[in-house]
């Protein structure tokens, strides 16, 4: 169950961020075995003074629609499908929306299944005690 932050500069269309979204997940599905309708993402759009970024870090040329992709997700994955996945989303978004590969950036946060609640106040990935 990842929760996605999707982080841009503001000014991109409806369509464009809707294509962001729609492939992140489908990125997650093939890659990350995310079920089916598990699709729980945001878009924060930013002023281009409230979005910071250094343009050559690690010999990366980075331009101003530089996204920022923050998956937080549950410690259930190997490095070959978090590896995956990256390949993946890049993939995708250099199709639709049509993102450099540059102006990609994601990070995965980890959690243990315990520390989710998906409604209810119940901690429905939480193990049988």
């Amino acid at each position: 169950m990842p929760l996605v932050n999707i982080s841009l500069i503001e000014g991109k269309s409806d369509s464009y961020r809707r294509s962001v979204m729609d492939n992140i997940y489908l990125a997650m599905r093939e890659t990350f075995n995310v079920p089916e309708d598990d699709q729980f993402m945001t878009v924060n759009e930013l002023s281009a003074a409230n979005f910071s970024y250094n343009g050559k870090y690690l010999n990366v040329q980075r331009s101003q629609d530089l996204i920022y992709i923050q998956i937080f997700a549950m410690n259930t994955r190997n490095k070959d499908q978090k590896k995956a996945l990256f390949q993946k989303i890049v993939e995708r978004l250099r199709l639709d929306p049509g993102v450099r590969s540059e102006d990609i950036l994601i990070n995965i946060v980890e959690a243990q299944p315990e520390n989710w609640s998906m409604g209810n106040g119940l901690a429905q990935y939480a193990l049988a005690d």
